[in-house]
């Protein structure tokens, strides 16, 4: 045999356990119906479990992509998609991703975050047992819309009508409507609900609101909403209006207060089950997890440009205050 020969059959045997290796690497599909940017942070936290359990991207794990940008119409062919590759767990980042995922395998195990209940929205039939290949985290998003209500209303005491943003085409936004008006049933606060699902309808939302004469506004959680926050801070504080939001990015973002679990503590533990399950633990033995603390952020830099007093007891209770 010819050196050349040998050199390259002894090159080619030295690769096949590279190859081994790439083919035995599981790989997870993240797929998510924000964006890149938005989700930045909580790939993070989710990337820090995973790495604390042993999975390492790029070392031992895989990991690959797919963005919906707030078009939930693409996420079926993503979902398709991983299915294809035989990916090893579909990490769903959102209601509408796990919806989509649910709707392309029963085998594939699936590890959801999402602000809606995925019982009353048929994602797992029990949240301590949630048998099938579904489980994950629930971030109670939605739940809390009456005490946003009620923390927008303490902050604007005067407002007579209080906007509340939403998007029509979230499976889970007349839950969450519900919610939000039995709190305004209850506290006898008028509200008034304007939708925005597009680019498009952003700007004639916050529009009409003004010509409605909203004192105060109300956004509903909302992947389509997270991936375009500072659009959505920008539009409220150009108008002076005064809005609650649930997740403390927006507060980061200039937004005037936000009440919520924490995204990155979610991710995180999300990033944790998928760990499990890539280490042999069935999703069906994998109770649905759910917070059991909220956060309240208050930005005081923009409560002070909108000439909003924020009683010092909120201050106090407050997880974190923005100066």
């Amino acid at each position: 045999m010819k050196r050349r020969e040998f050199m390259t059959l002894l090159g080619g045997a030295a690769a096949w356990p590279l190859a081994a290796r790439a083919q035995q690497m599981p790989v997870i599909g993240y797929l998510s119906s924000q964006s890149a940017s938005a989700d930045a942070g909580r790939i993070a936290a989710m990337r820090q479990s995973l790495a604390e359990a042993g999975y390492a991207e790029g070392t031992n794990l895989a990991i690959e992509y797919r963005w919906a940008e707030g078009d939930y119409g693409r996420l079926a062919a993503q979902a398709a998609e991983f299915v294809r590759r035989r990916v090893a767990v579909i990490f769903g980042a959102s209601l509408p991703s796990a919806l989509a995922a649910k709707a392309a395998t029963t085998t594939i195990p699936i590890v959801f975050v999402m602000g809606a209940d995925p019982v009353k929205l048929g994602v797992v039939p029990s949240l301590n047992r949630p048998g099938g290949n579904v489980t994950g985290v629930y971030q109670v998003y939605g739940a809390l819309g009456g005490k946003r209500l009620e923390l927008i209303h303490e902050l604007v005491p005067k407002a007579s009508l209080i906007a509340v943003l939403t998007n029509p085409k979230n499976p889970n936004s007349e839950d969450h409507l519900d919610d939000v008006r039995a709190a305004a049933h209850a506290m006898g606060q008028r509200i008034l609900v304007f939708p925005a699902s597009a680019d498009g309808d952003v700007e004639p939302a916050f529009a009409s609101i003004v010509q409605q004469h909203a004192d105060a506004l109300l956004v509903t959680d909302d992947p389509f909403f997270s991936t375009r926050r500072h659009q959505l801070v920008a539009q409220a504080n150009r108008r002076a209006l005064p809005a609650i939001y649930y997740t403390r990015e927006f507060a980061k973002e200039g937004g005037l207060v936000s009440y919520g679990s924490s995204a990155i503590t979610n991710y995180g533990r999300a990033g944790a089950y998928v760990a499990r399950i890539l280490k042999g633990t069935p999703p069906a033995e994998l109770p649905v997890e759910q917070p059991t603390k909220f956060e309240l952020v208050i930005n005081l830099t923009t409560a002070k440009a909108l000439g909003v007093t924020v009683p010092l007891t909120l201050q106090a209770a407050a997880d974190e205050v923005i100066e």
